[in-house]
C-alpha cells in the first residue's frame, strides 16, 4: 500500500476543524449560486459585490471563536479583503483553516438522467497543487443523490461513491484534508425511514470506495445530511426522531477512525439545523465529533441584513456571528431555544 507521506498532517488539520465547539462556514458557492441568493436581497451578483459580502463574514469578530474553517469557491480563494489581505491569509490570520471545493457541479448521469453524477477529476492532480499554494489545507467535493420513484439506483450510488473516493485520494496525497459530501437530498416527499435507507446504502458504498481507494480515515471528514422527512411528507419526524435515526445509521455505516462529521444543513431553516443538531449532541458522546458545515443556516440572516449595503457590514456580522455561537452550542449539546433571541430583538 502506498504510504501518506501527509499523514501526520492530514490527522491533524482534520482534528482541528473539528475541535469542540467549532465547525464550518461553507461559502462555497458557485457564481450561479451566489447569484440567486443575491437576486433574493435584490442586489446584483459582480465580482466586487461578492468580494465584498465575502469579505464581511470572514472578517466578522471573533468568528474563530465558532468557525474552525470556511469553504471557499474558486473565485474567492483569489480575493482579498477591502485592506488587500488576501482571503485565505485574512481567515488564518482570524483562527480560522481555508479550505477549497473542487468539484465542478452535477450533472445528468449517462443512461439515467434523472439522477446525478458531480464531475471535476480532470484536471484536479494540478489544480489541488495550485490551491495548496493558495492557502488552502483543507478540500469538499459534493455527489448528490435523489430519492424518487426507483432511484437512486445502485449504479448512480457506485459512480458517484467512486469519484468520491478519486477526489479524496488526488486531496490527500496534495497534503489536503478532503471533505466527502454524499448529499441525499431532502426535497421529496419521502419519510423519514426512506431516507434512513438511502443514506445507509450511500455511506456503504462510499466507506467502500474510500477503503479500495486507500483514503487515511483519520484524515478526512464526513459532510452527510440528517436522517430526515422528505420536504414534500404530511409527516415531518420531529429532532428526536432525526437524532434517533441519523444516529443509528451512522453506527452502522461510518467507521470510528473517521474523526469528525460536519453536517450540511440542506434545505432546512436556520433554527431547524441548530435544533437538529442540537438533538444529535444531546445522544450523548460518540466516536466522532458532530458539528456543523453550513451555508445557507449560517449566512441567511447576515445576507438579509447586509442587503448590499455597507452600512450594514456590522450587523450582517452580528447575524453571522450569533447563528455560528448557537451553532456551535449545539455541537456541544449545549443549545436552548431561548438562544435565538437576538435575531429576534433585531
Amino acid at each position: 500500500m502506498g504510504a501518506h507521506e501527509h499523514a501526520d498532517d492530514l490527522r491533524r488539520t482534520a482534528e482541528e476543524i473539528v475541535a469542540d465547539g467549532r465547525g464550518i462556514l461553507a461559502a462555497d458557492e458557485s457564481t450561479g449560486t451566489i447569484k440567486k441568493r443575491f437576486d433574493s436581497i435584490d442586489v446584483e451578483s459582480t465580482e466586487e459585490s461578492r468580494r465584498a459580502y465575502r469579505d464581511m463574514l470572514f472578517s466578522t469578530p471573533g468568528l474563530g471563536e465558532f468557525i474552525s474553517g470556511v469553504i471557499l469557491y474558486d473565485e474567492t480563494i483569489r480575493q482579498s479583503g477591502a485592506d488587500g489581505t488576501p482571503f485565505p491569509q485574512l481567515l488564518t490570520q482570524n483562527g480560522m483553516i481555508p479550505g477549497i471545493k473542487v468539484d465542478t457541479g452535477a450533472q445528468p448521469l449517462a443512461f439515467s438522467p434523472e439522477e446525478k453524477v458531480t464531475e471535476g477529476l480532470d484536471g484536479l492532480r494540478g489544480r489541488f497543487t495550485e490551491y495548496r499554494e493558495l492557502g488552502a489545507r483543507f478540500a469538499k467535493w459534493r455527489a448528490v443523490i435523489t430519492i424518487g420513484d426507483g432511484i437512486p439506483t445502485d449504479y448512480c450510488l457506485r459512480v458517484n461513491a467512486h469519484a468520491l473516493a478519486r477526489y479524496a485520494a488526488l486531496s490527500q496525497e496534495t497534503g489536503l484534508v478532503p471533505i466527502v459530501e454524499p448529499e441525499v437530498l431532502m426535497d421529496a416527499d419521502n419519510t423519514i425511514e426512506r431516507c434512513y435507507d438511502v443514506t445507509k446504502e450511500t455511506l456503504h458504498h462510499v466507506f467502500r470506495e474510500l477503503h479500495e481507494q486507500r483514503i487515511l480515515l483519520q484524515g478526512m471528514l464526513l459532510k452527510p445530511n440528517m436522517v430526515i422527512s422528505g420536504k414534500g411528507c404530511p409527516e415531518q419526524a420531529d429532532a428526536d426522531r432525526v437524532a434517533e435515526l441519523t444516529l443509528q445509521c451512522f453506527h452502522e455505516e461510518v467507521p470510528a477512525a473517521v474523526p469528525g462529521i460536519v453536517f450540511l444543513s440542506g434545505g432546512q431553516s436556520d433554527q431547524q439545523a441548530t435544533e437538529n443538531l442540537q438533538a444529535i449532541n444531546a445522544q450523548g458522546e460518540q466516536p466522532w465529533k458532530l458539528s456543523f458545515s453550513y451555508g445557507r443556516a449560517l449566512q441567511a440572516p447576515a445576507l438579509s441584513a447586509w442587503a448590499g449595503d455597507e452600512a450594514n457590514v456590522e450587523l450582517g456580522q452580528q447575524m453571522l456571528h450569533h447563528r455560528a455561537r448557537l451553532n456551535s452550542a449545539a455541537s456541544t449539546g449545549r443549545y436552548s431555544a431561548e438562544m435565538e433571541e437576538l435575531a429576534r430583538a433585531t
